[in-house]
C-alpha cells in the first residue's frame, strides 16, 4: 500500500513517514502545496495523509481538486486546527477521516488501516482471488489455505496486481507504486523482471489459480 504524507512541519513530517515505512507502507512525503499537487497530479496512492495549512495554498483545495478528478485515494485529514468548521468543511469535501494534533502514531496507523480497508477491500482486512487470499493487515498470503512464502517486494507486487485484477498495468506504474521515490535512483526496471520471475513461479509451483500475463513493452495483467 502506498501512501503520501503531505505536512510542512519537518519532524512531524518525518517522524510519520518513519513510522508508516515501519509498518511496511510505501511512504512518499510533500512540504507543500505545490510539491504535493505535483505528486498528485502524477502518481497514484492508497491513502494521503494531508495537512490544511501549507506554504503556498491551503491543503483543501487539493482536497476538492481530488475529488473533482473522482480520485478514489482515501484522504485523512492531518491538522492542528481542530475546528468544528475545519472538520465539516473537510468531510463535506470528501475526506474519509480528520485527525487532530497532536496524535499518537498509534492512533494515526489505526486511521490509515480503516480507511484502507473502506477504500480498498470493502471493510474487510482480507483479499481472495480464485483460490489466494490475503490478509493486507499482516502481510500473509494463502493458496487453499496453504501459506505463500514471499518477501517484501514480490508481496507488494501480488498485492498491487491482485487489487487491479483484469487490468493492464503499466510497468512504470507498477515500479513507481510499488518502489516510491527509489524509481529514480534506477535507469532499468531489471528489478521488476526479477521480482515478476519468482512470484510467478511461487504461483504455479504452489497451484494458484490466478497468473500474471506480460503484455510485451508495456505491462502486466493479472488474471484467473
Amino acid at each position: 500500500m502506498k501512501i503520501l504524507v503531505i505536512e510542512d512541519e519537518q519532524g512531524m513530517r518525518e517522524s510519520m513517514v518513519s513510522s508508516l515505512l515501519q509498518e511496511k507502507y510505501v511512504v512518499e512525503a510533500a512540504a507543500d502545496f505545490y510539491s504535493a499537487r505535483e505528486k498528485l497530479e502524477v502518481y497514484q496512492y492508497d491513502c494521503i495523509l494531508l495537512d490544511i495549512g501549507l506554504p503556498g495554498g491551503n491543503g483543501l483545495v487539493l482536497l476538492e481538486e481530488l475529488k473533482k478528478q473522482n480520485n478514489t485515494e482515501g484522504v485523512i485529514i492531518v491538522s492542528a486546527k481542530d475546528s468544528l468548521e475545519d472538520k465539516v468543511k473537510g468531510l463535506n469535501l470528501g475526506a474519509d477521516d480528520y485527525l487532530a494534533k497532536p496524535f499518537h502514531l498509534a492512533e494515526l496507523h489505526a486511521r490509515v488501516k480503516s480507511v484502507l480497508r473502506r477504500k480498498r477491500m470493502e471493510g474487510s482486512n482480507y483479499i481472495t482471488c480464485d483460490n489466494l487470499k490475503i490478509d493486507a493487515e499482516q502481510r500473509m498470503v494463502w493458496i487453499n489455505e496453504k501459506e505463500l512464502t514471499l518477501n517484501r517486494k514480490e508481496y507488494d507486487v501480488l498485492l498491487y496486481l491482485v487489487m487491479n485484477k483484469n487490468r493492464l498495468v503499466n510497468k512504470s506504474a507498477l515500479a513507481e507504486h510499488v518502489w516510491g521515490d527509489y524509481i529514480d535512483d534506477t535507469n532499468s526496471f531489471d528489478f521488476i523482471y526479477s521480482q515478476i520471475k519468482n512470484l510467478r513461479k511461487k504461483l504455479k509451483d504452489n497451484e494458484a489459480g490466478i497468473e500474471i500475463q506480460a503484455v510485451y513493452g508495456v505491462g502486466y495483467k493479472l488474471v484467473s
